[in-house]
């Protein structure tokens, strides 16, 4: 009863919206996924088991379930506290602003849903191909590139590489991406960011090598109480260390590159793994060392206003940065708890 309850409210929804046809593959997809979004929602459920041992964040599912999420329609899927704050586009677009003005370039790279990647996981009845799980994803970025903001889409990229087979992008058990995963973005951003900066070394200063590494992801505990216990998973990540010293990467305050964002940029780097997270990668891709401000909370509005406190601290420290690197979870359109408020870069 529940279930059709909730399939009836979406259509509604739908009609109401004037969005796509039920016929459509990429509204079928959406439509599927609000229905299990709402069961899971009231079994108060944070994660759902797919197929083959695949994990999936409830939170997620909603937000690839949402559609049209900017604009006149963020207020009716946002989780923002505040109406005002639901709506990202003038957020974003208000920091490029504030970025432009001190000539420091901005890449907003929102690293693309599990669920997207691997639909099959999570609706195994439903065959649809991979750019028809992202319809509204890459509306926005569109909007985005038409106001003038770079964008970084790391879909088509994962999309090639899993056409051949190739190890899995993202952790079966855990909301993050995989070692490969984040190997990928890292070579995705740093081919930018060399366009961008032709004094970069003409080598790299860091070394690499595959490792495995074993950790509880952290979706097995959020399926309920009468859940199974999920076994550690085993991955393999690229471990990066300095060529001369066998140190660590450590970030660069005085890096002309800024990496800023959510658990993406820590993952691997300071839990699960270390030496292997997006800041080891981007180091090892460009030869030197990028800083970072990362958070294990939103990569929305917290994480700028850390970026804002560290400015205040130091009145000469964006005078260093040529181009900020701002990755976090794409579902942080819709599920951002503080919304995304505009916030000062600097006093």
């Amino acid at each position: 009863m529940l279930m059709l309850f909730c399939a009836l409210q979406f259509l509604l929804q739908i009609r109401a919206a004037g969005q796509l046809s039920l016929q459509d593959p990429a509204q079928q997809f959406r439509t599927k996924l609000s229905a299990k979004v709402q069961l899971l929602e009231a079994q108060n459920t944070a994660a759902v088991a797919g197929s083959d041992g695949w994990l999936f964040l409830t939170a997620e599912l909603r937000f690839l379930s949402a559609g049209r999420f900017w604009a006149d329609d963020a207020v009716a899927v946002s989780r923002s506290h505040k109406p005002d704050s639901a709506d990202p586009l003038p957020a974003i677009l208000d920091f490029n602003k504030q970025l432009k003005e001190r000539g420091i370039k901005l890449l907003v790279v929102p690293v693309p849903p599990k669920a997207a990647i691997y639909p099959e996981e999570i609706l195994p009845e439903l065959a649809i191909s991979g750019e028809e799980t992202l319809t509204f994803l890459s509306r926005f970025y569109d909007e985005l590139r038409a106001n003038g903001v770079e964008v970084v889409d790391l879909a088509p990229r994962y999309f090639e590489f899993r056409s051949k087979k190739r190890d899995a992008l993202f952790c079966k058990t855990d909301s993050h991406w995989s070692g490969l995963g984040c190997v990928l973005a890292a070579q995705a951003m740093a081919q930018i960011v060399r366009a961008k900066l032709p004094e970069q070394p003409s080598e790299s200063h860091y070394v690499s090598d595959w490792v495995s590494s074993s950790f509880d992801g952290d979706l097995g505990g959020l399926l309920g109480a009468d859940a199974p216990k999920i076994a550690p998973e085993q991955i393999l990540v690229r471990s990066v260390r300095d060529k001369a010293t066998g140190k660590n990467v450590e970030p660069d305050s005085n890096s002309s590159v800024l990496l800023l964002g959510d658990s993406f940029t820590l993952v691997f780097h300071e839990f699960y793994a270390v030496n292997a997270g997006l800041l080891d990668q981007l180091a090892l891709e460009l030869g030197f060392a990028p800083d970072l401000i990362g958070t294990r909370g939103s990569g929305a509005t917290p994480v700028r206003v850390s970026l804002y406190r560290r400015a205040s601290k130091d009145p000469g420290y964006l005078a260093k940065k040529k181009i900020i690197i701002w990755c976090f979870t794409s579902r942080e359109f819709t599920e951002a708890a503080q919304g995304w408020q505009k916030v000062p870069i600097a006093k």
